[in-house]
């Protein structure tokens, strides 16, 4: 039988384990961490679940869906909102923009008038000419300058020049408040989220928890764990690229995220239909989440998690033509039996959705 190694064990490193058994690989998952799950993992905070930022399933295709439901079953969200709270204003609209909450800014005629005069976005140079030419400048300057400055903890968003996407899918919303129109928009039912799944994804696999890989020898598909040299016939990578290669092209930029847990005394804060409230000011943190609106926990208290930019970790790849292009150099050392699957391994800003799609076209591939 072929021997696979999976490298970190959290959703991308549990799925992906759980298609190489499928396709008859004696598999070994090696996760330096002493749990399964990474970034999806539930903890709880004196009896409230969290996980470390947001982890809510969204996707476009049933199939998808379906293939996480039968594992962990799931509560469709289709009310999901946000708001954001714009300082100048001294008020919270809806994010992303609305059309409807025009009517309420102090200098609508204002906004408008921009508005009747923007310009195609298919020119812009960055994240900045993007927004200005979208939506003009003084919504630009509600809701996105500050915010995206302090996210990604740099001086210009001129610095952001890879801005195929438009913050929840849309620039100037009309219509309807909720998020996602036309996705399936979930969330588990169990009160520890999506932690049932790891254990069934990784069932017959070698799972070696708390334990870290000291050397690579990616082209020749060995590894080195405790002095031991082990060699496979497949490597499927769920970690950064630039520790397969010893940073060889240097180091990947990535923003990560502080987490401040508040409990509060009152069954619930936000209001009706609200996940997240976003802060596009200058106060330290950009995003405020009450967990109880997604695990439907009962208590007469409820958990809110502020995320304050930081450097001490790795959640977010950098959204610039030079990142993106250090991050396919390293890709490029890959050898033929050697797959990126995950946000952290491919270098890009996704989530369990789209994971679990990429997963589909692996097993087509191996």
């Amino acid at each position: 039988m072929k021997k696979a190694l999976v490298i970190g064990g959290g959703f991308a490193g549990c799925s992906g384990a759980q298609m190489l058994k499928k396709k008859g690989f004696e598999v070994c998952l090696v996760e330096a961490l002493p749990y399964l799950g990474g970034g999806c993992r539930t903890f709880h905070y004196f009896g409230h679940p969290y996980t470390y930022g947001p982890r809510h399933f969204l996707t476009t295709k049933p199939k998808t869906f379906e293939f996480l439901n039968q594992f962990v079953p799931m509560r469709k969200i289709p009310e999901h909102e946000f708001l954001t709270y714009v300082g100048s204003d001294q008020q919270f609209y809806n994010f992303p923009i609305h059309e409807d909450d025009i009517k309420r800014m102090p200098d609508q005629e204002k906004i408008k008038k921009e508005l009747s005069e923007k310009q195609d976005v298919d020119g812009s140079q960055n994240l900045e000419e993007f927004w200005v030419r979208s939506v003009g400048p003084t919504l630009y300057a509600k809701y996105v300058e500050k915010y995206s400055k302090k996210m990604w903890m740099i001086d210009s968003n001129r610095e952001l020049d890879v801005f195929n996407y438009t913050a929840k899918g849309v620039a100037l919303k009309t219509g309807s408040k909720a998020c996602w129109e036309g996705a399936i928009s979930a969330f588990p039912l169990a009160s520890d989220g999506y932690d049932a799944y790891f254990p069934l994804a990784t069932q017959g696999c070698h799972v070696r928890l708390n334990t870290r890989i000291t050397k690579y020898d990616i082209p020749n598909y060995k590894v080195e764990i405790n002095g031991i040299w082990e060699k496979y016939d497949l490597i499927l990578n769920t970690i950064s690229p630039e520790y397969l290669f010893d940073q060889c092209y240097g180091p990947l930029r990535w923003m990560g995220r502080d987490f401040l847990k508040i409990i509060l005394p009152v069954e619930e804060v936000f209001p009706k239909n609200i996940y997240f409230l976003y802060y596009a000011n200058d106060e330290p943190f950009t995003r405020i989440v009450e967990y109880k609106k997604f695990y439907r926990n009962k208590s007469p208290h409820s958990l809110l998690g502020l995320e304050i930019p930081s450097n001490r970790n790795k959640l977010y790849p950098f959204t610039t033509k030079k990142d993106q292009e250090l991050a396919a150099r390293y890709q490029a050392l890959l050898p033929e039996k050697a797959f990126s699957l995950g946000r952290a391994a491919e270098y890009r800003y996704i989530d369990v959705a789209i994971i679990l799609d990429h997963m589909f076209e692996l097993e087509k591939k191996i």
